[in-house]
């Protein structure tokens, strides 16, 4: 049922506004459709129950099929009727319909007669509503039509085949092809929008050929088009061809720049700012060819028209963006640089901008006053704070978070100026707000206190004030996990005991167990403080919550009795501070699996692998999973599952203990015959292959069942043995293993071929007895890889930060790469993250929408058992060029060397 349409501001008071179609029903909307059946049609009636449909079916509302056949053959009827305003409403149905092939027909015929009809209202949507409906064979039929159509005198009309061709390329390309030589004449219509329909089918038809594409330009570039929106198109890609001819050209060569410098003097404004915006998109701009467009983009800013203001700022924003990760592809590791003539450029038009701060549209005022914040100087800083002060109280959370985080780095820009933007985003962090936004600003003081020492102590005092009045209790635990690591390095600790214990007292469970924690670390760190904290976790002894008790209880113990330490001093500090080496899940499912005893429980035992997923990730519909034959009860891990299987093979009880067990990959394509993947073993110096294969055909039994891989372009792995499969029933995993010899310790590279080999014997349905003859057979299997990725854990770490200072800065190496064009930056770290196979920290593997930069923490052991972690910055500029700067620590410099290698391989 359709919901009432109400106002922003959903006031009871107030009038309310709500939808006509508000409380609507299928069923009650069907009974009126047979108002089409009448001998003398209402066509007003049937507009409007039309409409009802059409409104239902966009809501998501599923006609069943016989309800839909049903309003379609009664919708058909309404062909008679000669209303203009009920003709639109049938297409409209039938294309929202859309009728099965046996339905096509019915109304193919009225369709085609409206097609050469001469009402041209007729003719332009039969077209459209044909092209929707049709299928190739009926496409042949009527492709005469439609290239008449493209080149017909009335606007309409022909707008509508071109439009009808973009949407046909998709499906019936070769058709579409045939019709260029109609587009091309199309092109020079002095209609203007069928020019910008033909430009774009044009494009498209040659999307794939560049020089067919730079040919197009070329032509169109010396003055045949008129219409504004096909100019624009054009500009569009004319960039295009700048950008992909920009590798071929000597250094200072731009062909087709005149043409968009030329565009600047256009006299429609939507093409100047077309213009405007695809020069400061070009890489490698010089500040003389930047200079024309910013003048522009500097008038826009003063316009009358609130489109414009908002296009010009927030064009000179993203120029500020691209500037900090603009970079240079001549090298193999194409270098980041910094091109600094466009926040200088865009420094000219910061009088203009003020002046929109006060602008009554808060999008533009927003964007304005982040981009005088990214090319601001250190003096005009605590201006733009004044005005801000009073912009904040006007906007909405969005927008507030992007001053905060514009204020960041403006700070980290001039951290001399750390005192007054601490103290702004103090005062606003008390001032009403949603989680998100709040978030941002603690997430922002949080940089500021560890990239500027200095704000250290004015930083920590504001979130204890904070914390005070908090209402979010994720928020409340980050800042005392925070506060517990750098509270202790202050000059002064003691004073912010009182802020953390009356978490204790006033909070919840969640905040008072995680004060408990950050009280620990303080008498861990601070040993003046381990009496007072001693006293305060003896309190906590006697909380109403299980774990505040239980973690009370726990620093006690390790802290000492009477403030004595139980351990020694670097045992506790490793306790409280160090890393956490194995994965949560795997700890849980291990002290679940513990049973008390005189063994204390080991942590050194628990898997350091991470596996989501038992052991066939993916099923057939229909099929078992074809893991291990019968996968134990309970909740033993993967890993333990891998280990004892392999154990118990004592062919393999030479290879040594095992480093890891790759997740199952298919082999085969559901609902065939035979259905196998394969798991990747691998050890210090061979790789086993578990071939688990599944028979899924009732009347054969397989026999001697192996798989021959050929191994010709793994170069570095031979072949030490083959254990074959005895039999293979119906419906019965089995597993057949193939071993090969690698280099020890060395991560090898390689692609397998598969072959699954057997002998297969008729089974009688009746008696279930097989034959005592069998046949030979074959049967290909897909490629599988051996990668990079494969001789690395995903192991996580709690604290990343201490980590990566606690590993050795000696074996650190940095280096930067070009990644070229990315669609996303969520798709550029994801392709990292599956190319170095680690373990994404802190949930830096979730870029937030519309970022154009991101820092992804990443950790897992290598092969060899040796630690690594990875610190990767991305960054990506209007033109979605994607920059990258890779920081990687390990146990082993060579190892660190071998992280990038691997990337810049992959």
């Amino acid at each position: 049922m359709a919901q009432p349409f109400v106002k922003k501001d959903d006031d009871l008071d107030e009038e309310e506004e709500y939808s006509p179609f508000y409380g609507i029903e299928k069923g009650a909307v069907l009974q009126e459709a047979r108002v089409f059946h009448d001998p003398q049609l209402d066509a007003r009636r049937c507009s409007q129950v039309i409409t009802k449909l059409l409104y239902l079916l966009n809501q998501g509302e599923t006609f069943t099929k016989v309800e839909a056949t049903e309003v379609f053959f009664a919708v058909t009827k309404l062909f008679q009727s000669k209303d203009t305003v009920l003709r639109r409403m049938v297409y409209l149905m039938i294309k929202d319909l859309s009728p099965s092939a046996d339905e096509v027909i019915i109304v193919t015929s009225s369709l085609m007669k409206d097609m050469n009809s001469k009402t041209d209202m007729y003719r332009a949507n039969a077209i459209r509503v044909l092209c929707r409906i049709t299928d190739s064979t009926l496409l042949t039929q009527i492709e005469r039509y439609l290239k008449q159509a493209i080149v017909d005198k009335n606007p309409v009309v022909a707008s509508a085949a071109l439009v009808s061709g973009v949407h046909l390329l998709q499906t019936n390309s070769e058709i579409v092809k045939r019709w260029s030589n109609e587009v091309q004449e199309a092109v020079q219509s002095r209609a203007a929008l069928v020019q910008f329909h033909a430009l774009a089918l044009l494009h498209q038809i040659r999307q794939n050929d560049r020089l067919a594409v730079s040919k197009l330009v070329t032509s169109l570039t010396k003055g045949s088009v008129r219409s504004p929106l096909a100019q624009c198109l054009l500009i569009r890609y004319t960039s295009q061809v700048i950008r992909e001819s920009s590798t071929n050209t000597q250094a200072g060569e731009r062909p087709f720049f005149d043409y968009l410098e030329s565009c600047l003097r256009h006299k429609s404004e939507m093409v100047v700012f077309e213009a405007a915006r695809a020069i400061t998109e070009l890489s490698g701009v010089t500040s003389r060819e930047l200079t024309p467009a910013i003048t522009v983009l500097q008038l826009f800013l003063s316009s009358s028209k609130p489109v414009l203001r908002f296009a010009a700022i927030r064009t000179l924003n993203k120029i500020i963006l691209s500037s900090m990760y603009g970079f240079n592809e001549q090298s193999r590791f194409a270098k980041k640089m910094v091109a600094s003539t466009h926040p200088l450029a865009v420094t000219n038009c910061n009088i203009d901008m003020e002046s929109l701060i006060s602008d009554q549209n808060r999008s533009i005022a927003t964007l304005a006053i982040t981009t005088l914040l990214k090319t601001g100087n250190e003096s005009s800083v605590d201006r733009l704070m004044k005005q801000i002060t009073n912009f904040m109280s006007d906007i909405a959370d969005e927008f507030k978070i992007v001053v905060v985080e514009a204020i960041r780095s403006l700070c980290l820009k001039f951290p001399l100026k750390y005192r007054s933007m601490m103290n702004f985003l103090s005062n606003i962090l008390r001032e009403e707000g949603g989680f998100d936004y709040k978030k941002a600003i603690v997430d922002s003081i949080v940089i500021l206190i560890r990239d500027i020492p200095d704000a250290k102590e004015i930083g920590l005092f504001h979130l204890c004030e904070f914390i005070e009045d908090c209402e979010f209790t994720y928020l409340s635990t980050q800042i005392l996990h925070f506060l517990g690591n750098e509270g202790p390095k202050t000059s002064d600790p003691s004073k912010y005991i009182r802020y953390i214990y009356n978490r204790v007292i006033l909070e919840n469970a969640t905040v008072r167990a995680s004060a408990v924690s950050t009280l620990a670390k303080f008498g861990a760190m601070v040993d003046s403080l381990k009496p007072r904290i001693f006293v305060l976790l003896r309190r906590c002894l006697f909380d109403s919550d299980d774990e505040v008790r239980d973690r009370a209880t726990l620093y006690l113990n390790t802290l000492g009795t009477d403030a004595s330490v139980g351990g020694t001093d670097e045992d506790v500090k490793d306790f409280l501070f160090g890393p956490l080496d194995v994965p949560l899940v795997n700890l849980e499912t291990s002290l679940r699996n513990y049973e008390a005893s005189d063994i204390p429980f080991d942590i050194n035992l628990v898997p350091k692998e991470v596996k989501s997923q038992p052991l066939a990730e993916k099923k057939a519909p229909g099929k078992k999973a074809i893991g291990l034959g019968a996968p134990p009860s309970g909740p033993t891990t993967v890993v333990d599952a891998y280990e004892k299987l392999l154990s118990s093979i004592s062919e393999f009880s030479s290879f040594g203990k095992l480093f890891k067990s790759c997740s199952p990959m298919e082999l085969t394509e559901p609902e065939t015959e035979y259905a196998v993947n394969v798991v990747k073993h691998i050890f210090d110096g061979h790789v086993v292959f578990q071939y688990n294969c599944t028979n899924t055909i009732p009347e054969q039994l397989l026999e001697k069942v192996t798989v021959f891989v050929d191994a010709s372009e793994a170069e570095e792995f031979s072949e030490v043995l083959t254990k074959p499969l005895r039999s293979l029933p119906y419906d019965s995993p089995g597993q057949t293993f193939v071993a090969f010899e690698k280099p020890e310790g060395v991560p090898a590279i390689g692609k397998f071929s598969n072959l699954l080999k057997f002998v297969v014997k008729e089974v009688d349905p009746a008696t279930g007895e097989a034959d005592e003859e069998g046949v030979e057979d074959e049967y290909q299997l897909e490629d599988l890889e051996i990668v990079a990725a494969d001789y690395m854990l995903k192991v996580g770490v709690s604290n990343f930060k201490n980590a990566w200072e606690n590993m050795d800065p000696d074996n650190e190496r940095i280096d930067e790469y070009g990644l070229g064009v990315k669609e996303s930056l969520a798709e550029t770290v994801s392709a990292v993250i599956d190319i170095v196979g680690m373990q994404p920290c802190e949930g830096t593997e979730v870029v937030p929408n519309n970022s154009r930069s991101h820092t992804c923490l990443l950790s897992g052991i290598f092969i060899g058992n040796v630690k690594v972690l990875v610190r990767v910055s991305f960054g990506i500029d209007g033109s979605k060029q994607v920059a990258m700067k890779l920081a990687v620590r390990s146990e082993d410099p060579e190892i660190s060397e071998k992280i990038h290698e691997i990337v810049a391989e992959g």
